[in-house]
């Protein structure tokens, strides 16, 4: 295990490094070679693999306390019959009986484990096998009964290395938000024993993971008391999700970091009930999606009755402060266009954000960070739902560098502002009052941005020195070039001379 980045009292972003990454590499080349290039569906694929031999572990508990105690806190999760689908089992019998079980047991009962109605959304009503042949399931399955999985942190890091691998391969990057702007977000936001934590639009739960993390590091005591302990594990993630490969993904990312039983369900955001559970979390964490398509019939006419808009950046807006209860915070990213755009959703939200509710901060992002998916400019709104107002001044930072290159390639390069953010945000109340207007990072009084029309964009109080140029004057100019023009008369004249 190699440290990567740290920095103060900041979570430690780990990488797999030796063994562990070659075993890891070893299994996705042997799906590309074996025919599946699709780097989601190889992550799908060997997620229900992971997820059977946990399902096994978890079997394997139950009977181990059965025997010493006589009784388990661990339900069984096969029946006697179904012992010979056990992940144990079915890697030691043999390539073909293995692969002809898979299709005609083992999927079947996994979408019979389908949870998602009941909160805890593993989404395995539509499992599918794909891998084609028994030779590339024998490979697999023996490669990934060869990787150590006792650790928490091992296994959170393998998982999360193998979910690296779609942003590696360019394709369904969408789904994952750079790691290191997920960390920045959830220090900022610092969660809590008792917060209850949620993001409508989950995907593979990098959100809620870096949550999780934060609390364990800072907060210890969730892992010795028992019902801080039942609550950090049952009570304080939900993610929602509409598409089940990412309610899989999703959920076992968070299984693989330590979260028993996490609720990442299916629910489509912004459709009718959609805030049906609202005024129940304390803190949103979000990067839900922009310009996507919006059927604009099964949206919530009460999210609509607030901010009549196809934009779904606007309508996820409406939604968190729907969700949130009286005094639940909220760091989201958004388009710019949310920061100043001018149709009537737009103004009324941002109005609503700073008249009604208390606005702490914009973090404003280079636009290279979603590439190479997309050069989109956007910003992160930290907010604090109230009902009653409270913003009395906007704390912005306009961030240039993120310690990686901002073209398509994304290569690491020593200058970030992140860590910056970390400390300026820690005195946006104090000595930040008292920055320039020059400087990268200041605060803005409440009163100056409903003066502008509650325009939230940094470039709109931000100023910019320029240097002063001293200019000659053109008739010395002219002067000059009429010498150089007589200088090169006389020296043609000479060479006409001497060829003569």
């Amino acid at each position: 295990m190699e440290i990567d980045k740290t920095c103060g009292n900041r979570r430690l972003e780990r990488v797999i490094t030796g063994e562990l990454k070659s075993k890891v590499d070893r299994v996705w080349e042997a799906f590309w070679s074996g025919g599946i290039s699709n780097p989601l569906m190889v992550i799908e694929q060997i997620t229900y693999l992971l997820f059977l031999r946990r399902l096994d572990e978890i079997q394997t508990r139950h009977e181990k306390e059965t025997n010493l105690l006589g009784s388990s806190s661990v339900r069984p999760v096969y029946t006697e019959e179904q012992d010979v689908i056990r992940w144990s089992r079915l890697r030691n019998a043999g390539g073909d009986v293995m692969f002809e079980r898979m299709s005609s047991r083992v999927f079947p009962f996994l979408r019979t484990l389908d949870r998602s109605e009941s909160g805890a959304g593993f989404g395995m009503k539509d499992a599918t096998f794909m891998i084609p042949n028994a030779q590339l399931l024998s490979k697999v399955v023996d490669l990934i009964d060869e990787i150590q999985m006792t650790d928490r942190d091992t296994n959170g890091d393998l998982y999360e290395y193998l979910l690296s691998k779609i942003a590696s391969a360019g394709v369904n990057g969408q789904f994952r938000t750079p790691r290191h702007i997920i960390n920045l977000m959830v220090d900022l936001m610092q969660p809590k024993p008792g917060d209850v934590i949620v993001d409508p639009a989950a995907g593979t739960a990098g959100f809620l993971v870096s949550a999780a993390e934060y609390v364990r590091e800072h907060s210890p005591e969730v892992l010795t008391d028992a019902s801080l302990r039942e609550q950090f594990d049952q009570g304080m993630f939900h993610g929602y999700d509409f598409d089940a490969t990412m309610l899989r993904v999703g959920s076992m990312n968070m299984m693989m970091h330590g979260i028993e039983s996490p609720d990442i369900s299916y629910r489509d955001s912004l459709s009718e009930g959609a805030a049906d559970d609202k005024d129940r979390y304390t803190l949103i964490l979000a990067n839900p999606p922009f310009a996507g398509s919006l059927d604009y019939e099964a949206t919530s006419n009460e999210l609509l009755a607030v901010a009549k808009t196809k934009k779904t950046e606007l309508l996820f807006l409406v939604l968190f402060l729907k969700l949130l209860k009286a005094g639940g915070r909220a760091a989201v990213i958004v388009p710019d266009g949310v920061l100043f755009g001018s149709t009537g959703a737009h103004k009324t939200l941002r109005r609503a954000l700073v008249e009604e509710h208390k606005l702490d901060a914009v973090v404003k992002l280079p636009s290279g960070v979603f590439k190479p998916y997309a050069g989109v400019s956007t910003a992160i709104l930290f907010f604090t739902k109230t009902g009653v107002g409270g913003t009395d001044h906007v704390w912005f930072y306009d961030v240039t560098a993120d310690g990686y290159s901002l073209d398509d390639k994304r290569t690491p390069i020593a200058q970030s502002d992140l860590d910056d953010v970390r400390a300026r945000w820690a005195a946006r109340n104090g000595a930040e009052r008292d920055r320039s207007r020059t400087d990268q990072s200041f605060t803005v009084p409440k009163s100056e941005i409903v003066a502008q029309g509650y325009d939230l964009s940094i470039n709109r109080y931000k100023e910019i020195v320029y240097d002063e140029v001293e200019h000659r004057d053109p008739l010395e100019i002219i002067a000059d070039i009429e010498r150089i023009e007589a200088e090169i008369a006389e020296g043609l004249a000479k060479l006409k001379g001497m060829l003569s």
